[in-house]
């Protein structure tokens, strides 16, 4: 059945290039059924699988973008690296044809590395995926560079989502929307994903300007107009 989810936005989503279930074409036309307006692909990376699965994000998004409606970004989310790694990771990803860079985040329900938030913000990644007790420093130089926070829709990540919104707000720092789908399940129409920012302490139409901030990054990759 169609929704009316029309506007959705969802920056970070996992196929089986990673650890998700569904090939991208799946993913995508189980979006497209909710009218999604636009996803961006970003399964998990290390060295170990990065140029294997950069180009096939954005070969697949190439093709899907021919037939179909919903616009799929090329991207990657680059996951539990030794913050030392993370500059050089960024400008590889990039390199390969990843137009957005995500960093997985100091989410609290994991054992990320400390300093991995302010490595990502320091190497100019586009958004820092559930970024856990992220501290007022770390988010002023978000907002100083433009670089985007997640609100979550993820068990576990989402726990911090209040923290998020309210240190976002103190230091001005964006904030993106981000379902961390890996499932059919996992998947947010608009109507809960505006539920999720209400619990986050925001008001539910604070939803629209999140997707604005998304629409403008997205614009930017040269892939979605």
């Amino acid at each position: 059945m169609i929704t009316d989810d029309t506007d959705m936005i969802d920056l970070h989503m996992h196929t089986i290039l990673s650890d998700g279930e569904l090939v991208p074409s799946e993913l995508v036309r189980r979006v497209a059924v909710m009218g999604y307006e636009a996803v961006c692909l970003t399964d998990h990376a290390d060295s170990s699988n990065l140029d294997l699965i950069v180009p096939r994000i954005v070969n697949v998004a190439k093709d899907l973008n021919q037939y179909q409606d919903v616009k799929v970004i090329p991207g990657v989310e680059l996951t539990h690296l030794p913050p030392k790694m993370i500059s050089s990771m960024v400008k590889e990803a990039r390199k390969l044809g990843a137009a957005l860079v995500l960093i997985h985040g100091e989410s609290i329900a994991e054992p990320v590395a400390a300093g991995t938030n302010m490595a990502g913000l320091e190497a100019g990644a586009d958004v820092i995926a559930h970024p856990g007790l992220i501290t007022f420093e770390e988010a002023a130089l978000a907002a100083q560079k433009g670089i985007f926070l997640e609100i979550s829709g993820r068990a576990g990540h989402s726990l911090t989502n209040g923290h998020v919104a309210n240190i976002a707000d103190k230091t001005g720092a964006g904030l993106v929307f981000g379902s961390d789908a890996h499932s059919p399940d996992d998947l947010k129409s608009y109507k809960l994903a505006k539920k999720i920012i209400e619990g986050a302490g925001l008001a539910s139409d604070f939803l629209e300007g999140m997707l604005l901030n998304s629409r403008n990054l997205l614009k930017k990759t040269g892939f979605f107009i």
